[in-house]
């Protein structure tokens, strides 16, 4: 019987979850949500079973229900820069480490003395730090090298979700510049970048996946996989991408267009015509999901920062969102450095959180608020790095990511950027940009014309206030993280 209203699947497998949407190809309604958790990390030490991610998707799409029957094609979008090592079994070697995993510090640091900054960022657009896969793979390859040996495929975390419906060992140029060891402004592999990890890369470059272009076919999802998902034969998979690629799709953002994400981690990017090569290691020149590119800032403590200040003050982050706003938009004496599981932009993994200028006088609300600023003016010291690198960030001002659910997040990010900020009108916009790209797939058309066709990007838009203390907290926060040990 042919289907009357077909349907695509958008994935999201993040570091805490995976999401799934199930969206109409005609005008992109959804029709049905899923969501299962996966097993809790917290760093330095940050790892994951692969084999959880895809239990997470069983879960999460059983809760689609009988839409399931309608569905035609998928895409995943994963967490960036995740190790997965698969043996010749197909079964994982390890738990991955993920991308908040920062015990491949000192094996980043090697990487950048051993070919230096500047090649690195010539390279592949990114200085390695601990969070980027080639530091992971140095890092495993030095500490557990029979455990590495027995790798016969080595992929992402959106790549391992892929093969496990396809068989397909794939992934994207988006995803792909998140190793250290992929060149977006070539497209290709760099042996010599992965050979700074691994001995005999041309080995290991037999080991990596096909890189696809954007919107390209992985394949059908196998008779194994939609027993499991519960899905009809001959659903298609497209390539899929990584979380911020995808969102990027998902909010059909224009190029010089800023999103600034607010989820376990921070993330400010923009989607850019040309590549960047930023030696300071501030700027991941990474690609995106279309054949642009994507320049990212990304910093390590996010909504964790306010998730905490809420419990020391007894309350919980909407709680904590009330009192941070009862403070007004005024000056306040306290400045909170977010740097609490380390940092990764700047790159300090060692450092800790820390707040300065308490006094027998300082109010619960003046902590709340400290807090949220924290958080914001370390996104917004990634956006003067997006300016210094020579991106045009200058287009609309997005807010994403569970964050963006705070009314204190949302004003004082408006207030400490001096602009307005559009708050998507819905929260799932990786997985609405993985959808995209399996509508993209079906259509045979652009995740642009999809993007359009489908309304993306509507948002509603907070202003700044005109009394709010823009230069003030700004500078404090700067003196404050300069001074030594910070």
């Amino acid at each position: 019987m042919p289907r009357t209203a077909p349907l695509v699947l958008g994935v999201d497998s993040s570091t805490q979850s995976t999401k799934v949407e199930a969206r109409r190809v005609a005008d992109g309604v959804v029709v049905a949500t899923g969501r299962a958790t996966h097993p809790p990390t917290s760093p330095p030490l940050s790892e994951q079973d692969p084999r959880a991610w895809w239990s997470a998707l069983v879960e999460a799409c059983a809760e689609l229900g009988s839409c399931r029957d309608d569905v035609v094609a998928m895409a995943v979008a994963g967490q960036q820069h995740g190790l997965v090592l698969i043996d010749g079994e197909g079964e994982p070697v390890r738990p991955a480490p993920l991308w908040n995993d920062t015990t491949a510090s000192a094996a980043a640091s090697a990487l950048v003395d051993d070919l230096g900054a500047t090649t690195w960022a010539d390279g592949c657009g990114s200085v390695p730090v601990a969070a980027f896969t080639v530091a992971k793979l140095a890092d495993l390859a030095e500490r557990e090298p029979d455990v590495v040996a027995r790798a016969a495929q080595v992929m992402l975390p959106h790549d391992y979700l892929t093969w496990r419906l396809t068989g397909a060992h794939v992934t994207d140029r988006g995803d792909a510049s998140g190793t250290g060891w992929f060149d977006p402004g070539a497209g290709r592999y760099r042996l010599d970048l992965l050979g700074a990890a691994v001995e005999d890369p041309a080995a290991w470059l037999d080991l990596l996946p096909d890189v696809l272009g954007p919107g390209a076919l992985a394949g059908e999802v196998t008779d194994t996989a939609r027993a499991a998902l519960g899905l009809p034969a001959g659903v298609t998979v497209a390539v899929g991408t990584g979380d911020n690629m995808a969102a990027a799709l998902g909010l059909g953002l224009a190029p010089g267009d800023v999103v600034l994400s607010l989820g376990t981690s921070g993330t400010i990017y923009s989607v850019s015509a040309t590549p960047t090569a930023d030696a300071s290691g501030a700027v991941a020149g990474f690609a995106d999901a279309t054949g642009r590119f994507l320049p990212l800032v990304c910093t390590l403590n996010a909504t964790k920062v306010t998730d905490a200040m809420a419990g020391w003050l007894g309350t919980d982050p909407a709680g904590l969102s009330d009192l941070a706003l009862a403070a007004g938009p005024g000056p306040i004496e306290v400045v909170l450095v977010p740097y609490f599981d380390g940092e990764r932009t700047p790159n300090r993994p060692d450092a800790s959180g820390s707040v300065h200028g308490l006094r027998t006088g300082t109010s619960r609300e003046e902590l709340a608020r400290a807090a949220h600023d924290g958080v914001v003016c370390g996104l917004l010291d990634g956006l003067d790095a997006l300016h210094q690198a020579g991106v045009a960030a200058d287009g609309a001002l997005f807010l994403v990511g569970g964050g963006a659910r705070s009314a204190a997040y949302r004003q004082r990010s408006a207030d400490l950027s001096g602009a307005p900020v559009r708050v998507p009108d819905t929260d799932e916009v990786v997985a609405t940009g993985a959808a995209v790209q399996a509508g993209a797939l079906r259509r045979g058309a652009s995740t642009a014309d999809i993007a359009a066709e489908w309304g993306l990007g509507a948002s509603s838009i907070v202003e700044p206030d005109p009394a709010a203390d823009r230069a003030e907290t700004r500078a404090a926060y700067a003196a404050v993280i300069a001074r030594p040990g910070s």
